[in-house]
């Protein structure tokens, strides 16, 4: 049986194919990535009601009071997989103790991967780190996917948010309205759709009593599947892997202690060095005749 989702999934695909689109760069000059730049007579009303909303509900989040691009690649990066909520504070701390890229590119590879421990996906703040040492050696790149870490969307969050690049990042909040409704928006809606997505155009139980898109919706009050239940991190890899980075982070240890395929892991991901038997952050290993 075809899900009720179908139909103005249909819609929003003829939406893309009729609406003017435009290739507007990810970065500061050549390009690689379509993005909707278009707005139909039809969407348009749905935009405008879709501001309002956001204009009286939507989120104030720090990272949405600057157009500096360093502080909002921080916010993404950190975002790409951890829930707003939690980021919050780090964000904060973190632009705190590194308030500027050459901040950040100065700052030892150990001192990151501690100021990163508890956001998970460890990974991420290294290539933040070597992110902002390539920007502060060489400038922004005219290809933000160029930086490390930097994939497609988090290349056109900053460009549309810090450089006011005429692009729509699409995450999945964003997908998902366009979706149920059928219709394509313009960049300038790009947050108020994060913002409906997140708060009121849930995944599973839709608040469609108090959306304001409700009223021309084609799927209001539809049933949706069970999401996908995430993997669990109790007892997982990634557990293992974030309880020895927290042992090394506190004190270099030896190897016989620990997860050796956990170390071994880390140390792939140039999260820990290993050198005689002693696990530590990087360039923190203790000389030893």
């Amino acid at each position: 049986m075809r899900s009720s989702i179908q139909s103005p999934r249909r819609r929003f695909a003829t939406a893309l194919r009729a609406f003017p689109t435009c290739r507007e760069p990810v970065g500061l000059g050549a390009n690689r990535t379509r993005f909707i730049c278009g707005l139909s007579l039809e969407s348009a009303p749905v935009e405008a009601a879709l501001l309002a909303w956001f204009d009286a509900h939507g989120r104030d989040l720090p990272w949405r009071r600057t157009r500096d691009p360093y502080a909002i690649l921080v916010s993404e990066v950190m975002l790409q997989q951890t829930q707003v909520e939690r980021v919050v504070p780090r964000y904060l701390g973190w632009l705190e103790r590194w308030p500027t890229v050459e901040a950040l590119a100065a700052a030892s590879p150990a001192d990151v991967i501690r100021a990163w421990q508890g956001l998970g996906y460890n990974r991420r703040g290294l290539n933040l780190h070597r992110a902002g040492q390539q920007i502060a050696r060489d400038g922004w790149p005219e290809e933000l996917t160029d930086l490390p870490g930097v994939g497609p969307y988090t290349a056109a969050a900053v460009a549309s948010f810090a450089f006011e690049r005429d692009v729509l990042p699409v995450d999945t909040n964003v997908r998902r309205v366009q979706e149920r409704t059928g219709h394509a928006f313009s960049p300038r809606a790009g947050q108020a759709l994060m913002d409906l997505g997140a708060t009121v155009c849930l995944a599973r139980i839709p608040r469609c009593g108090i959306c304001p898109l409700a009223e021309t919706c084609p799927s209001r009050g539809s049933r949706y599947e069970p999401l996908r239940k995430q993997s669990r991190f109790d007892g997982s890899f990634r557990q293992r892997r974030a309880r020895a980075l927290g042992l090394v982070a506190a004190a270099e240890r030896p190897l016989a202690d620990l997860d050796a395929e956990a170390v071994e892991s880390l140390a792939r991901d140039g999260l820990v060095e290993v050198e005689g038997g002693v696990v530590a952050l990087p360039g923190e290993a203790t000389i030893r005749a």
